[in-house]
């Protein structure tokens, strides 16, 4: 239709005039995709449409229906509604039209909108992930193990529970009475473990690891210290404490890495935890021990307890007495002789977590350091072993991998306690040696015998020197008659300890004789009237203070006395310094006395009315003193040399220098106090006169032609009786 000049359509608004010139509905929605904006969806109806908002949006109008000229969708944030849409477990991220749940761990959200749900891990888990003796909990972020009596954790609740064998630290279940001081650490670790094993207890005193760790120790270091325990059951009693108590307190450690030092252990503990098994190179080391293997071999192949500890312990003093422990040590003859054997590092424990040891999947590396720098040798050679359980040294399974002066590194099978043993072969002492050796002490034993003989029947000469010298020969000749006839009589043990224990007293005994010789000799020169000392006080000091060391010294190490090699003191636990501190005291005091005694000499030889013969006298004896205090004393500094464990060249030297001084202690005071005394050689040359006939008659007539016969005797009567005074 048209009108003035304008033309109508005859459909109404949201129609449209076809060609047949009908009315045909308009589609809006299909006309323009964006008709009723982002986030809403459009409409057509018959002659016009509506617009609803899509999940997401809503109306700003707040009207469900709208067109374009009455609304506009908006997005809706879903995270500010009430309540939360993903729940208290879960995160709300707001998107344009939607939103996001993010859950905590343990939680879970079906499609990322719906609540947060809980993760059942207990019902999920394919395996009982709390082992046979836990009880999966779920609680609102994950789960937990709750273990039964007898079985623990050790805190970390998300790992399966561990059996706890309390009754391992019971003192009773030792197969002896426990060293002193050990009944301590098993009642502390068992009060401990019953205590974890039953948290609901009352009574139990609970520490956490590292302060068990500390108490551990330093109740160790009470049981070395007083008196080590030395036998083969202290020792594998202490050592299976010991161990079992780490393997215990290791779990409860809070750090990956402990480290603990006292004055006689020194502990490394390395820890692991986590859902896996830990991996890689595992490196433990002191100063004088080290450890190398993994944390797979740690572990181990069993059930996984969620953590994994290796530990290396060092005992600094631990040693073990006794050639029993050494039995196991077969098939290292030479030549048809077996060797000796000695503990030659430090005893080391090595400890994992791994409850399968005796077979490992793989060899560790122990590397431990020598208790002296000394290199291989045909007499000396190096073995790895370690500690059975029947308390012996063993080396099935372990290697010696390599070995210098200082270390030896040793590849085992399985872990125990380990140390380095030295095998000694015995030195086959040169016939030369042991020609002069009988020879020297032949020689001393009759110069000896010859000057006891001459001090107790020359009455020229008697007097308090005279004793002094008579029991110093004494002493020296029967340790030189036991010397030659026991020192290497090894068997039986309890005679083997006699020998030593009587050549202990009878050297003292020498050198106490000499410190009364020096005190004499001060006396003579100080104190000029009343120098002489009483025999009893004489008897007293020379033979009671020597005997009152070697009693003192047998109670304290009565297993001291003896050694493999030789009837003497043992080098060990410091009783020889029972005849060397005596010996080192003395010979200080004889020197005071003879720089007193020379200085007294010295002044009394520049006074305006010197004694001279007298004088003369006390300086001859004071030389032959000193000369004789040289010989004893180096005589002993090759001694000392000589049964210690040396190289083969040293101990051959010392013996040949202590064999030739110790022939020269007795054929020096054979000389020194009878040959080269006038006195002595006439009451000899009397002697002989009375024996041979002859000679008897030679001196008769040379003493009748001598006009001044009568006069000569006089005055060596009066000579002598002086002297005898003095």
């Amino acid at each position: 239709m048209c009108m003035l000049g304008n033309c109508f359509s005859k459909c109404g608004k949201g129609f449209i005039t076809n060609e047949g010139r009908d009315c045909v509905d308009v589609d809006e929605c299909n006309e323009d995709p964006e008709q009723c904006g982002k986030g809403a969806k459009c409409y057509n109806t018959n002659g016009t449409y509506y617009c609803v908002c899509l999940p997401g949006f809503r109306n700003i109008a707040g009207t469900i229906n709208f067109t374009v000229t009455t609304g506009q969708c908006r997005d809706i944030n879903e995270c500010t509604a009430e309540g939360g849409r993903c729940g208290r477990a879960g995160h709300c991220s707001n998107l344009i039209g939607s939103y996001n749940c993010t859950c905590q761990s343990g939680y879970f959200s079906p499609n990322g909108t719906e609540k947060c749900r809980e993760i059942n891990r207990c019902e999920e888990s394919k395996i009982n992930i709390c082992g046979e003796n836990g009880t999966c909990q779920n609680d609102e972020l994950s789960y937990w193990c709750k273990c039964q009596q007898g079985y623990s954790n050790y805190g970390n609740k998300r790992t399966p529970c561990s059996e706890l064998k309390c009754d391992g630290f019971s003192a009773d279940s030792g197969p002896t009475q426990s060293p002193r001081g050990l009944a301590n650490i098993l009642s502390m670790m068992r009060n401990s473990c019953l205590a974890l094993s039953s948290p609901s207890a009352a009574g139990g005193e609970k520490f956490d690891g590292e302060t068990l760790l500390e108490k551990l120790f330093t109740a160790t270091e009470a049981v070395l210290s007083p008196g080590r325990p030395d036998t083969a059951e202290d020792v594998s009693l202490l050592l299976g404490t010991v161990e079992n108590s780490i393997m215990f307190i290791g779990p409860q450690l809070k750090g990956n890495h402990t480290k603990i030092q006292t004055n006689e252990t020194d502990a490394q503990i390395a820890v692991r935890r986590g859902s896996t098994r830990p991996t890689g190179a595992i490196h433990l080391t002191n100063e004088n021990a080290t450890l190398e293997t993994d944390w797979e071999t740690a572990s181990g192949t069993g059930t996984y307890p969620g953590f994994a500890m290796a530990a290396l312990l060092t005992y600094k003093n631990l040693k073990i007495s006794g050639n029993r422990s050494f039995e196991e040590l077969k098939g290292r003859e030479k030549d048809g002789v077996d060797p000796s054997f000695q503990i030659f590092s430090r005893v080391v424990s090595v400890v994992v977590s791994n409850p399968s040891t005796q077979n490992l999947s793989r060899s560790v590396n122990i590397t431990l350091r020598h208790l002296k720098d000394a290199e291989e040798s045909p007499e000396e050679r190096y073995i790895c072993a370690y500690w059975t359980e029947r308390e012996t040294w063993s080396t099935d399974g372990c290697y010696q991998h390599h070995s210098n002066a200082t270390h030896t590194v040793c590849t085992c099978e399985h872990l125990s306690s380990f140390a380095v043993l030295m095998a000694l072969y015995p030195i086959e002492e040169p016939f030369g040696l042991l020609l002069v050796n009988n020879i020297a002490l032949i020689i001393s034993i009759v110069c000896l015998l010859l000057s006891i003989l001459t001090f107790m029947f020359c009455r020229s000469i008697k007097g308090t020197r005279t004793t002094i010298h008579l029991h110093l020969c004494i002493c020296l000749f029967l340790a030189d008659l036991i010397f030659l006839a026991g020192i290497s009589q090894t068997e039986p043990v309890n005679g083997c300890r006699f020998v030593a224990a009587m050549l202990h007293y009878l050297f003292l005994g020498v050198f106490t004789w000499m410190l009364l010789e020096g005190v004499q000799l001060y006396r003579m020169v100080v104190l000029v009237f009343n120098a002489t000392i009483r025999p009893l006080y004489l008897f007293l000091a020379g033979y009671g203070m020597p005997l009152l060391i070697v009693i003192i010294s047998a109670i304290i190490r009565p297993k001291g006395y003896g050694t493999d090699k030789f009837c003497w003191l043992s080098l060990e636990d410091g009783l020889i310094w029972s005849f060397v501190g005596p010996v080192c005291f003395i010979i200080v005091i004889n020197v005071f006395f003879f720089i007193i005694t020379v200085w007294k000499l010295a002044h009394k030889f520049t006074s305006l009315n010197p004694e001279l013969s007298k004088l003369n006298k006390i300086k001859a004896f004071t030389v032959t003193a000193i000369a004789q205090m040289c010989i004893l004393g180096l005589m002993w500094v090759f001694g000392t040399l000589l049964f210690q464990e040396g190289t083969v060249h040293t101990r051959t030297v010392s013996a040949y220098i202590f064999t030739i001084l110790n022939s020269l202690q007795g054929a020096l005071i054979f000389i020194l106090h009878c040959l080269l005394s006038k006195q002595v050689r006439e009451e000899y040359a009397h002697f002989l006169s009375c024996i041979c006939t002859t000679h008897k008659k030679r001196y008769s007539d040379l003493t009748s032609t001598n006009p001044s016969s009568t006069q000569s005797q006089g005055s060596r009567s009066g000579q002598q009786t002086s002297e005898s005074q003095i």
